[in-house]
C-alpha cells in the first residue's frame, strides 16, 4: 500500500425533490421511475454551488481525520460542474476553508472523478510522503439537468464527496491497495454536456441550446457500463489472487439500480455484499462513491477488516477500480 484514506466526509443540499415531486414538473410517474432507476429521491441545491457543497463535506472529511484545513498540502477537486471555467472549484474551496498556498486543481473525468483523484492522490503522497491530500468530489448537476427532458431529470442529484489521503497510516487508515484507471473516448458522444466548450461556443446574447444540459443515450451507456466496471473489478481481482469470497463489500458508481444490480450479477456476487444508496440521492457523478464511502463508514457498514472494491463509470468515457483494505 502507498496511501491511506485517514478521513472521509460528505454534504448533501437540505432541499430534497422526490418523484412524486417530479409529476408535477414533467410526464413522469413514481411508479416508472423507480421501477427503471431505483431512484425515489435526489437532493437538489438551492443557492449553494458547486464549492460550497465541496467545502461543507471537506470539511467533514477533515473532522473524521482529526486534522484541520490548515493541514493540508494539496486539493484536489473532481468534478464536470464547476463554479465556473476560471478561476477553478479547487481553489474556491481551498479558500472557503480559509487556506493560502496549497496546490489546488480539479479534475474532469466525469463520474469517475473520484477513484481517479484517489490515484492522483497516491501519486502526490508517493512524491512527498509529508503530503495531506485533500480529494473533493463535488457536482451542482442540476444546473446542467433539463428539467423538461423526462429521460434525464430523474436520474441525478447534487451532493459532495471527500477524503483525505496521506502517506502513512492514521485516522481511520483505510489502506489504497490498488487502482486501475481506463478510458475509451470512441463513446464520448453518448454522454455529453458540450453546450459553451469551445467545441460549440456561444456568443454573447445567443440562446442557451439543448447541448447546454446533459444529454444521453442511455440504452447504449448502459451496455457498455456494464461491460466496463465488470471487466476491470474481474482483473482488479484476478491480479490480487482474490474471489468474490474475498470482498466484504462493492461499491459500484450509484447511477441507476439497474446498473449496480447488473454488475453485481455478472460478479456473482451476493446481493448483501453490493451497496446500494441511490434511491435516497440519485445520481452525483463524481461524487456518488464518495458519499457512499462516508456513508458506509458512518454506519458501519464498511467494519475493520474488510477489503471493498469500488468501481466507477462516467462520461469519455472513463472507468475503473479501486480494492480498498479497512
Amino acid at each position: 500500500m502507498t496511501a491511506y484514506i485517514c478521513g472521509v466526509g460528505l454534504y448533501t443540499p437540505e432541499h430534497i425533490v422526490t418523484n412524486h415531486d417530479l409529476e408535477e414538473r414533467v410526464e413522469t410517474s413514481d411508479e416508472w421511475i423507480v421501477t427503471r432507476t431505483g431512484i425515489r429521491q435526489r437532493h437538489i441545491a438551492q443557492g449553494e454551488v458547486t464549492s460550497d457543497l465541496g467545502a461543507q463535506a471537506a470539511r467533514a472529511a477533515l473532522a473524521d481525520a482529526g486534522l484541520t484545513a490548515a493541514d493540508v498540502t494539496h486539493v484536489i477537486c473532481a468534478t464536470c460542474t464547476p463554479d465556473s471555467y476560471c478561476p477553478n472549484t479547487a481553489t474556491q474551496i481551498a479558500h472557503k476553508l480559509g487556506l493560502t498556498g496549497p496546490m489546488a486543481m480539479d479534475l474532469n473525468a466525469a463520474c469517475s472523478g473520484y477513484i481517479y483523484s484517489l490515484q492522483t492522490a497516491r501519486a502526490l503522497t508517493a512524491l512527498d510522503p509529508e503530503a495531506v491530500v485533500l480529494v473533493v468530489a463535488a457536482e451542482v448537476l442540476s444546473s446542467r439537468v433539463n428539467w423538461t427532458d423526462r429521460a434525464t431529470c430523474v436520474l441525478f442529484g447534487d451532493g459532495a464527496g471527500a477524503a483525505v489521503v496521506r502517506a502513512q497510516a492514521s485516522g481511520r487508515a483505510i489502506g489504497i491497495v490498488d487502482a486501475m484507471l481506463e478510458s475509451d473516448g470512441r463513446y464520448g458522444e453518448l454522454l455529453t454536456i458540450l453546450g459553451g466548450g469551445s467545441a460549440r461556443p456561444y456568443a454573447p446574447g445567443e440562446p442557451v441550446g439543448d447541448d447546454f444540459f446533459i444529454q444521453m443515450n442511455g440504452r447504449e451507456v448502459f451496455k457498455v457500463a456494464v461491460r466496463s466496471m465488470t471487466d476491470v473489478c474481474r482483473r482488479m481481482l484476478e491480479r490480487h489472487g482474490l474471489g468474490v469470497d474475498d470482498l466484504g463489500m462493492f461499491v459500484a458508481h450509484q447511477a441507476n439500480l439497474r446498473i449496480i444490480e447488473a454488475v453485481g450479477k455478472k460478479l456473482d456476487l451476493p446481493a448483501e455484499k453490493v451497496f446500494a444508496n441511490v434511491q435516497r440521492y440519485g445520481n452525483t457523478s463524481a461524487a456518488s462513491v464518495g458519499i457512499a464511502l462516508a456513508e458506509g463508514c458512518a454506519d458501519g457498514t464498511f467494519a475493520p477488516g474488510r477489503r471493498v472494491l469500488l468501481t466507477t463509470f462516467g462520461a469519455g468515457f472513463t472507468w475503473g477500480a479501486v480494492l480498498l483494505q479497512f
